[in-house]
């Protein structure tokens, strides 16, 4: 079982940066990131396998970079230009095997997840 230990949420002013930070316990092959806004349903933002290759969702692509640091187990998301509509609980999910469809985003398919950083811009 892999834990993993989200830091770096906040609040910011819109147009405002933020740099999330995923640690791994262990092994993992891909990492992602998900969020949940208020009422809303949880989605996939960003997702990078072992070998740097990296999906991103298309609100996303333009505003938010993944990367990571094999060797500390780190995986990060830089946030730019941020929007109110970015406003929300921001999950670091993980998976060992690389048989799955991580680039696909898709919750289901992590099997380890954080437990949450709270994310909020205002106006």
């Amino acid at each position: 079982q892999v834990q993993l230990v989200e830091s770096g949420g906040g609040s910011r002013q819109v147009g405002g940066s933020l740099r999330l930070s995923c640690i791994a316990s262990g092994y993992t092959y891909s990492t992602a990131w998900f969020r949940q806004g208020p009422g809303k349903e949880r989605e996939g933002v960003a997702a990078i396998d072992r070998n740097g290759i990296v999906k991103y969702s298309d609100t996303a692509k333009d505003r938010f970079t993944i990367s990571q640091d094999n060797d500390k187990n780190r995986v990060y998301l830089q946030m730019y230009s941020l929007k109110p509509e970015d406003t929300a609980m921001y999950y670091c999910a993980a998976d060992s095997s690389a048989q799955i469809d991580w680039w696909a985003l898709r919750a289901l398919d992590f099997a380890y997840w954080g437990q949450g950083t709270q994310v909020t811009v205002s106006s």
